[in-house]
């Protein structure tokens, strides 16, 4: 079932708690509220910030209750690889392709705008979150993993989308030298970003709080019903109900257990993430994040830390043939078995003077994250449910895509603004033609009649 589990696996990011992190506002539940936002996590606390900010500018007061069913940022985003790293081509590629040139511009340069825009942020609020904005490269280890990029990449290129040239490309000649990876058989760099997500989240939470918003872990949402009065939902949880005007599902993987329209269009995906140490002083320091395209449908991800650290995640080498340890699991309380000894020696065999460096796996946690059906976020108007509102889906990227995503919704929410009238890619609306499809690009590249 699509709730969250108790007991998660404990991740690096979340390894030193802060005050928020069981936090209840107030004792009992409010009895209504303006707007209830459902998961407390980078979606969430990026929504409400937006509300605020909006509510400000507007001088209107809203009211505004955050209900997480365990910790504050315990899902998806204190779990996952620390990457905020943009696609400048490769889904931009696959949206040209199957859409046209404007909706591969859309994808491309809202992703893109993504990084500035979380920077100021970050400044702005002088957020301590170990934010740094670096050079993403993205290796094949495969002639047909480099053959097919570069082709898209030139597609972009014909077609004058804009985040094409931001993109560098290294041949079979130079990329071992440019990346630093053993075998590489081309590369791509282009400019990214890294982050100590769970500290970011908790800025922003800790900010809502101090303006008045209440927030509630270990406040599981069971249902949403339609409410006496109308034009409001009945938001009932483990400790109560509230009655609220406007709801929004920021629940990611979650979101079917109170939506199931959403079943099969947004899928729980398990993965798995490690912390990798030296004990040698002076190992290579990686200045850049990285992707690795090892075969077909696997990949591993990676980004430096100021402490000699490195984050890596992915494995789908030893256990993505079997689909029931990932497909449709909610379980982030135990380790992928046949993948937690996988980033061992990881280092070592992958880059270039890493040989001698005594790195070793120091920390493995497991995270579920919300895999769209479409391959692309919902953000917008629940369909046939005035005033709900979504904002999940993200397929393990949300975090070059939230932020703007939130503030897209924020407006919807608060202002009445279709989302014809917001800043949101057509691709991210939610919609009925989109759960209606029959698509389902989370099991591409899975064929159970090959499986190992």
């Amino acid at each position: 079932m699509a709730v969250p589990v108790a007991n998660a696996t404990q991740s690096f990011w979340r390894s030193d708690p802060q005050p928020l992190d069981n936090h209840r506002t107030t004792e009992q539940l409010p009895a209504k509220a303006d707007i209830v936002i459902i998961g407390a996590g980078y979606a969430g606390a990026s929504i409400t910030h937006h509300l605020l900010e909006k509510s400000k500018a507007l001088g209107r007061s809203v009211s505004i209750v955050i209900l997480e069913a365990r910790e504050a940022c315990s899902g998806a985003t204190g779990r996952n690889g620390g990457h905020l790293k943009p696609d400048p081509y490769n889904r931009a590629a696959g949206a040209l392709k199957t859409h046209g040139k404007e909706a591969a511009e859309e994808v491309a340069s809202f992703e893109a705008r993504q990084v500035k825009e979380v920077q100021k942020l970050v400044e702005r609020e002088n957020i301590e979150c170990d934010f740094v904005v670096t050079r993403a490269t993205d290796v094949c280890m495969y002639e047909g993993a480099r053959k097919d990029l570069k082709q898209g990449l030139d597609a972009l290129t014909e077609a004058n989308v804009s985040t094409a040239s931001e993109v560098h490309y290294s041949d079979t000649r130079t990329a071992q030298g440019v990346s630093g990876v053993k075998g590489a058989q081309g590369c791509f760099t282009y400019t990214a970003a890294h982050v100590w997500p769970y500290k970011l989240v908790l800025s922003l939470l800790n900010k809502a709080v101090k303006h008045g918003v209440n927030l509630q872990t270990h406040t599981p949402v069971t249902s949403v019903q339609p409410a006496l009065e109308p034009h409001t939902w009945a938001v009932e949880t483990s400790r109560g109900s509230i009655a609220a005007e406007k709801v929004i599902y920021a629940s990611n993987a979650y979101t079917s257990s109170l939506l199931p329209e959403y079943k099969t269009k947004i899928i729980g995906v398990r993965g798995i993430c490690s912390r990798i140490v030296t004990t040698k002083p002076n190992a290579p320091f990686l200045s850049n994040s990285y992707i690795l395209r090892l075969a077909p449908n696997e990949y591993d991800y990676l980004i430096p830390r100021s402490d000699g650290s490195i984050i890596v995640g992915g494995g789908r080498r030893d256990y993505f043939h079997q689909l029931e340890t990932w497909y449709e699991n909610y379980d982030d309380s135990s380790l992928i078995t046949s993948a937690q000894r996988y980033f061992d020696g990881y280092m070592q065999r992958h880059f270039r003077g890493w040989e001698d460096s005594g790195a070793y796996t120091d920390a493995v946690w497991t995270g579920i994250m919300g895999y769209s059906a479409d391959g692309f976020p919902h953000v917008g108007a629940v369909p046939g449910k005035a005033g709900q509102f979504i904002c999940a889906g993200f397929s393990g990227h949300g975090m070059p895509q939230i932020f703007l995503s939130a503030k897209a919704l924020a407006e919807m929410a608060l202002e009445g603004k279709e989302v014809e009238e917001v800043d949101l890619p057509k691709l991210y609306r939610a919609s009925q033609a989109r759960l209606d499809s029959k698509m389902n690009v989370a099991l591409e590249g899975w064929d159970g009649t090959h499986a190992k």
